[in-house]
């Protein structure tokens, strides 16, 4: 239903627009979501132990989607294992000027520059005391746009010291390309000081929570290696593969639109085999020894499948929800039950 009527009305309307008119009606029609959706699969086989946290299944959404915390209740209802929200940061703020989130429908694909729009920390904060305790949450945390360099990491500190009694894992944004001052975040030397410090403060608490990173789809393998040295030395407790790409290679849109467009970071589809690449080097160079999450250009069971061959413990949706809508969820857990099946008892 949702590719044959919905998606062909909300694709008519600004992607942005859409996008908090979708939100709009799962916070407050939440319940029709039964009328139109199947019921979530719900079996013991599906749940995974990753991190030292128990998923009731391996497909969560990725960070993006909601950045303020609003909906991770109903997402849950929708049967994600886990959402991720964010990428939150200290203060509020806009963002990029709109039009900024453009569909590019031929390659089911997105761009965006949407610059860590969020309400800030202290909103995220008091959305997370509404947590139902149904759902793993992950929190997805950044810098502001005009946080001068010397103060980055303290933007990660602050927010990671927030929500730490809100969420169950963090991720730490590195390599978002729609903020200011991106390559500095990529860099070795900063990656270790930021992840030292950050694992400070998990070390004071009584409860540590899993710290992972999250990485641009663009990398080479030289600098993968150097990932996986120092996931190795600073021992985090894995990535996410991976962010959206600026890589423009191989798209059916045409250069005049992609012109219009301007800059941002490309999801979907088009990343899908670079992604899954990426999962696969880290996972054979390290030898499985840190667990991965895999996003990017899920569209299908096959998709996941691919990237859980390839080395993910659990896959995120993001753009593929867009296009697929929630029968995507289900349709990666029917095949992973199925290939549950065929395993020997």
């Amino acid at each position: 239903m949702y590719k044959s009527l919905i998606r062909p009305i909300l694709f008519k309307f600004d992607p942005e627009d859409v996008h908090h008119f979708t939100f709009s009606i799962l916070k407050n029609f939440g319940f029709l979501t039964k009328l139109f959706f199947p019921k979530p699969i719900e079996d013991k086989r599906l749940e995974r132990e990753v991190f030292g946290l128990k998923f009731k299944n391996p497909v969560g959404l990725a960070a993006g989607f909601d950045k303020n915390a609003t909906l991770y209740n109903e997402l849950g209802d929708l049967g994600f294992g886990f959402v991720e929200i964010g990428t939150v940061t200290p203060k509020a703020q806009t963002g990029n000027p709109r039009k900024r989130l453009f569909r590019l429908i031929e390659d089911e694909g997105i761009i965006n520059r949407m610059g860590f729009n969020n309400e800030g920390l202290e909103t995220a904060i008091e959305k997370l005391k509404s947590n139902k305790g149904k759902i793993i949450i992950g929190g997805n945390i950044g810098k502001n746009t005009d946080t001068l360099p010397e103060n980055y990491t303290k933007d990660y500190l602050d927010c990671f010291e927030g929500l730490h009694p809100y969420v169950d894992y963090f991720v730490l944004n590195v390599s978002c390309p729609n903020v200011g001052s991106h390559a500095k975040l990529e860099d070795v030397e900063y990656l270790r000081e930021l992840i030292t410090d950050v694992k400070k403060i998990n070390q004071s608490k009584s409860i540590q929570k899993p710290i992972l990173l999250k990485i641009a789809p663009d990398l080479n393998h030289n600098q993968l290696d150097e990932i996986v040295e120092l996931i190795a030395e600073t021992k985090i407790d894995g990535v996410v593969v991976s962010n959206t790409s600026v890589n423009r290679e191989g798209l059916k849109t045409s250069p005049e639109v992609l012109s219009q467009i301007g800059n941002g970071g490309l999801s979907g589809k088009p990343i899908r085999e670079r992604s899954t690449k990426m999962i696969k080097y880290l996972s054979d160079k390290s030898n499985r020894a840190f667990p991965i999450i895999g996003v990017g250009g899920i569209h299908s069971a096959k998709d996941a499948i691919e990237k859980l061959d390839a080395g993910a413990s659990l896959v995120q949706l993001y753009t593929g929800f867009i296009y697929e809508g929630p029968d995507l969820i289900n349709e990666i857990n029917k095949e992973l039950l199925k290939r549950a099946s065929r395993l020997p008892r």
